[in-house]
């Protein structure tokens, strides 16, 4: 995991070797070594998406790829959104992430939960599902991710999410993915982790961003601090609305998606959402050449 941009890449060097001296250990050899039931750990496998992706995008600067009209990041992808958009400084966005993660892995601990992937049904129809399941077993469980027509995550309690699952199923759910994880992400047992991390929140310098970035609770543009603060305290709790986003995008006139980091979801997320936008990903060859 960006290990070839370690390699061929100056800039996206600098930024791993930034994170191993602050974060005190080896995040980068934990990326490109593993293993990977530890990279996959709730509280490094945070850092490591944000250490690669910024990685990906100083590169990206350093070819002079052309600054973007809006940025976006699904979930832990806002921290990179505004690094790219000049909201937060590397470093304390590595800071954020860290004691995201940390708090994130607690409330995991002292309540476990889960998620599970919901296809062929809408955002409203999983969304009383949930309500449904709530009333029968007195437990949390919400929409997580939008992240495109027919694919809805949900997230919770465990005896609550069953009973959600159970309910997607009858209604006609395509199928029904639970994903191998015990962290309730996006959901209101998150509440304890949300609450300390406002405190981390207020406590970072945060600057106007230099191009708006859309946020994952509302779905509209963020351009001041307030609301930047606002969005990153509410989010651990907050479902992720990405389809929203697109179509803010889209009706905004941009034809264009750029993925940034690793792997390709995202644009197989914007597709499924308009298949007439143009989805681009930039890939760093041996060279050092974007492709």
């Amino acid at each position: 995991m960006g290990q070839e941009l370690y390699l061929n890449e100056p800039a996206s060097r600098a930024v791993f070797d930034q994170a191993d001296e602050q974060l005190g250990f080896s995040l980068s050899r934990l990326c490109f070594e593993g293993p990977e039931e530890s990279l996959t750990d709730t509280a490094n496998q945070q850092l490591a998406l944000l250490v690669t992706s910024v990685a990906a995008w100083r590169a990206m600067q350093a070819h002079d790829f052309p600054r973007p009209d809006y940025v976006a990041g699904h979930s832990l992808g806002e921290f990179s959104a505004l690094v790219a958009a000049g909201s937060l400084d590397f470093a304390d966005a590595l800071a954020l992430v860290r004691r995201r993660g940390q708090l994130m892995k607690q409330a995991g601990d002292q309540e476990p939960g889960a998620m599970a992937a919901i296809l062929a049904l809408d955002v409203a129809q999983v969304t009383e599902l949930c309500a449904q399941a709530e009333a029968t077993t007195g437990r949390p469980v919400q929409v997580a991710n939008d992240n495109c027509p027919g694919q809805v995550v949900i997230s919770g309690d465990q005896e609550a999410l069953a009973e959600a699952v159970r309910l997607a199923e009858a209604a006609g759910a395509r199928k029904v993915v639970r994903l191998p994880i015990t962290i309730a992400a996006h959901s209101r047992l998150m509440a304890p982790a949300a609450t300390e991390f406002a405190e981390a929140v207020e406590a970072t310098p945060i600057r106007p961003p230099k191009v708006p970035v859309m946020a994952n609770v509302t779905a509209c543009p963020l351009t001041e601090p307030a609301g930047i603060r606002a969005e990153l305290e509410a989010q651990l709790t907050a479902s992720v609305r990405w389809t929203d986003s697109i179509k803010y995008l889209l009706g905004q006139g941009v034809d264009t998606f750029v993925e940034v980091g690793p792997g390709d979801v995202l644009l197989g997320l914007v597709k499924r959402i308009d298949r007439q936008a143009k989805r681009l990903k930039f890939e760093l060859g041996v060279k050092g050449v974007i492709e």
